[in-house]
């Protein structure tokens, strides 16, 4: 793109962003208290993912409570079952977010995902069962990144994207432990109680704090631009991954490597609490240990290696570092080496950030929107495969447990010995070995990735649907593909 034409895209953003400004000083937004702004955004994420942080070690109770005999298998089934979910319903709710507004689509998403929390202690079945048809609506991330890209300019998304995802990261790290020492102190029931009083006052909050980020008259349907079921597919950008064969390369590497992780995030926590021994605390701890690292991995030791070894080479070291902390997983067999092999999981989160700072520095700029939301719905893809693969290896490969490691035993390593000799296995996780291999094969892949080359998407059609269905007033930021370390970690 010219300097000129970069010149007349940035006057247009301005112009938009004025008319925003306008039009909602004139009044052209409902409800809310002042205007609109990235804070509303943090306290909707912070308050939903604190609530849902609460109830990490209850969950984890309730889910083998509820599932004796096929723990890992159900909790597979069921995270795969949301994320496939997600993955379906994510485009059809952005669309429907540009025309209906997005404070309403706030409201909806916080609504059905917190909708199972009071079912914990109500009915486990009826609560892992929302929990899977929840996933239609568990897309609050798209709505907030939506609601961000309406009132920030291009220059600014980045920042505020990261600080949406460290407030997530933040909730996370506090949450587990908090949740873990009211539950040994005053019970479950108090925990499941604070946690739905938690997302009442989140869905308050949206109903009366949060203003509207996209007025009435600057909505598409106003301009004659209705939504399409092109719009709507899921499935549209990955139709488009071999075109390119350096976009190819690239969303290989991203399969093959977040397919263990989306798998590794939803059964880890459960896979510490049994087959390992630890208690309600440890876990607790394990997250709050895991967040604050991978906060300061994703941060100070990513930039410092994007400059001093590149973005390729950054690629390749945190691949190398996730098989190293999958084998370690797959192997460890004592509670020191889930710990140590924590320090270096937090090592290997550098990995997307820097696949997505290598599309958004060599792809062309009009071009940013189509090729991270390849990308994007490869991981979407991934959270729905990754946690249906992980539970059923673990089904095929028997590791399950007769009963609950009992967190009083003050004997950690006997217990520990005792739950492996009763699993007769010599791998402990067979899952993370899989996962070890999958990332293998996705270094192999990346090794063929250009560190310096433009991509240049050779369909126009990409170009022509971008025109005819992007929106000026929301385009997806690099920092949009961007996802928290912790995701999806209350089961």
């Amino acid at each position: 793109m010219t300097q000129a034409g970069k010149k007349k895209k940035r006057a247009v953003n301005r112009s938009i962003m004025l008319a925003k400004k306008i039009i909602i000083k004139d009044g052209g937004t409902p409800q809310g208290i002042g205007s609109p702004s990235v804070y509303h955004a943090v306290i909707v994420i912070f308050l939903e993912f604190f609530a849902w942080g609460l109830l990490t070690a209850p969950t984890l109770v309730v889910l083998h409570e509820t599932f004796p005999k096929h723990t890992f298998l159900m909790n597979g089934l069921i995270q795969g079952v949301k994320g496939l979910l997600s993955f379906l319903s994510a485009p059809l709710i952005g669309a429907l977010s540009d025309v209906w507004g997005r404070k309403s689509f706030l409201l909806l998403t916080v609504f059905f995902t917190c909708a199972p929390i009071p079912l914990m202690k109500i009915s486990p079945w009826w609560y892992f069962a929302v929990i899977s048809v929840s996933g239609v609506f568990a897309v609050t991330f798209s709505v907030v990144f939506a609601y961000v890209a309406d009132i920030t300019q291009e220059h600014e998304r980045s920042m505020a994207y990261g600080l949406v995802s460290a407030t997530f990261a933040a909730s996370l790290v506090t949450s587990p432990a908090i949740g873990a020492y009211l539950g040994r102190a005053y019970g479950d029931s108090l925990v499941v109680v604070l946690a739905t009083a938690i997302a009442l006052l989140d869905i308050c909050f949206i109903l009366v704090a949060v203003p509207e980020s996209l007025p009435e008259k600057m909505r598409p349907a106003s301009w004659g631009a209705p939504i399409s079921w092109e719009q709507a597919d899921p499935f549209a950008s990955l139709k488009k991954v071999g075109q390119d064969s350096i976009v190819l390369l690239i969303c290989i590497t991203v399969f093959l490597s977040y397919l263990p992780e989306a798998g590794q995030y939803s059964s880890f926590f459960l896979y510490l609490r049994q087959i390992m021994g630890f208690s309600p605390e440890s876990v607790a701890a394990f997250i709050a240990v895991l967040g604050i690292l991978s906060i300061i991995a994703q941060t100070i030791v990513l930039s410092l290696l994007m400059r001093s070894i590149g973005n390729k080479n950054t690629i390749l070291l945190g691949l190398g570092f996730q098989i190293l902390q999958l084998a370690w997983y797959g192997f460890g067999s004592e509670p020191w080496m889930m710990w140590a092999a924590g320090a270096v999981a937090a090592m290997s989160s550098i990995t997307f950030p820097a696949v997505s700072a290598l599309v958004s520095r060599t792809a062309d700029a009009d071009q940013q929107g189509v090729v991270q939301g390849m990308i994007t719905g490869i991981r979407g893809l991934c959270n729905g495969l990754g946690p249906a693969l992980y539970g059923f290896i673990f089904y095929i490969f028997h590791v399950e447990l007769n009963e609950l490691p009992m967190p009083e035993s003050s004997s950690g390593g006997s217990v520990v010995a005792q739950y492996h000799l009763q699993q007769n296995s010599i791998i402990p996780g067979p899952p993370f070995l899989f996962g070890a291999c999958s990332v293998l094969l996705a270094l192999l892949v990346a090794l063929f990735i250009p560190e310096h080359t433009n991509l240049n998407v050779r369909s126009s059609n990409w170009k022509k649907h971008c025109g005819s269905h992007g929106h000026p007033h929301s385009p997806q930021a690099p920092g949009e593909a961007k996802e928290p370390l912790l995701q999806d970690t209350n089961v």
